[in-house]
């Protein structure tokens, strides 16, 4: 499975950003698939997952109510709504897959990553 994020970019805090992530060479809709991010210096961290079947959405609670994750089987795309920016939120964005129908919430629970886009909120 490949996946290629897009989507990410500066943006002044209380902004919004969408980011996608396009899926090619598996079975998409069978795939639980997740967005992760890294800050400078900081460890890879849980922001969002859904399942294949798009029911099962969770969050990290430092993103809930700001972000929406969904997933649209015609295009093979995930996609990553984020609103109302803020600086902490500040780093490189990871579109994730795994062999599971379940989204999952820890870096080691994906099989599958894409290359990651950045995202700046500063003014």
């Amino acid at each position: 499975v490949q996946l290629v994020e897009s989507g990410g970019g500066l943006v002044q805090p209380g902004g919004s950003l969408v980011l996608s992530c396009a899926a090619s060479g598996g079975t998409f809709s069978s795939n639980g698939m997740g967005w992760l991010r890294q800050a400078p210096g900081k460890e890879r961290e849980f922001v969002g997952s859904i399942s294949a079947s798009g029911i099962g959405i969770y969050y990290a609670d430092s993103v809930k109510g700001r972000f929406t994750i969904s997933r649209d089987a015609a295009k093979n795309t995930v996609y990553l709504q984020m609103n109302s920016l803020k600086p902490e939120d500040t780093a490189v964005y990871y579109c994730a897959g795994r062999r599971y129908r379940s989204g999952g919430s820890r870096p080691t629970d994906y099989d599958y990553w894409g290359q990651g886009t950045e995202v700046t909120v500063s003014s």
